[in-house]
Order: structure tokens, then sequence, then C-alpha cells
């Protein structure tokens, strides 16, 4: 699901929130996530990254990534290792990040076992440099309908 809604590149580019991201929507520099929108074209790519990924590689960098999101999700969210519901939280948190699922009222709601309520809250996530991107309405859909299928 992450390769299928993040896509799969070997060569970086800036993604819609204007980071340099490389792989599976890995952020090259999570740094970059605290300058100002407005300002993020000016950054430079980071040292290193100006060139094109091994499958290993890209491989790699998701593992990596995986080894901190799954247990990220367990750690703030009510869930069964690895249940449909674990799998879309941590989809979700890896697109937005730990501290926005942890402020979310997505995840209030699920901690309160109010899953209706939570659903419904992944619709509220498909915005991107301040516009709505098909992209997100379709990925958070399918988080969504992952979610239910508890």
């Amino acid at each position: 699901m992450l390769k299928h809604h993040e896509g799969v590149r070997y060569v970086p580019y800036r993604c819609p929130a204007r980071l340099w991201t490389v792989g599976v929507g890995r952020v090259i520099d999570p740094a970059h996530l605290r300058v100002p929108f407005d300002r993020r074209l000016e950054l430079p790519i980071p040292a290193g990254w100006d060139r094109r990924l091994t499958e290993d590689e890209v491989d790699a960098l998701l593992q990596e990534d995986l080894q901190r999101f799954l247990p990220g999700v367990l750690r703030l969210c009510s869930v069964a290792p690895l249940s449909n519901r674990h799998l879309a939280l941590a989809s979700f948190a890896f697109n937005v990040g730990l501290g926005n699922l942890q402020n979310s009222t997505l995840r209030m709601k699920h901690n309160r076992e109010d899953y209706e309520g939570a659903a419904d809250e992944f619709k509220k996530w498909t915005l991107a440099g301040g516009r709505e991107l098909p992209g997100l309405v379709t990925r958070r859909h399918d988080e969504r309908a992952l979610y239910l299928k508890a």
C-alpha cells in the first residue's frame, strides 16, 4: 500500500510539501520539516543524495522507515500489531508524521474505541501545501477502508 500511494522514486525529487524526498516517500532531511513552507524551495538537495539510488537502497530505506513507524503507531494507539487498523494507521503516520498522528482527532477517537468516528477522520487529511490533492483523497479512502476491515 505504501509503494502504491507513495510511489517508488530512485532519484530525489520535491514532494508536494516541497521537501527533498526519495525512495518510498523518505524525506531526506527531517530538519527541513521545520523550515517554513514558502522557504523550502530555497533548500538545496542534501549532500550525497544527488544521485540515482539502487532498488536495494530504496528497499533498505523503506525497511528503516517501517522500523520507526510500525512501533511508533503501537506506542501511540491501542491496536493489535499488524492488524488492518495498525497498517492503516501506519500508512497514515508514514504520510503525515507520527507527531501529527499523536495530536490528531483520529488518534483520540481510535483510542476511545470510536472506530467509525476515527475512520471518518481520515477524510480530513487530504491537503498538502494548502491544497487538496486527488492522490491524498484516494489514499485516505484506501486507508479508511483498510481501517474498517478490522
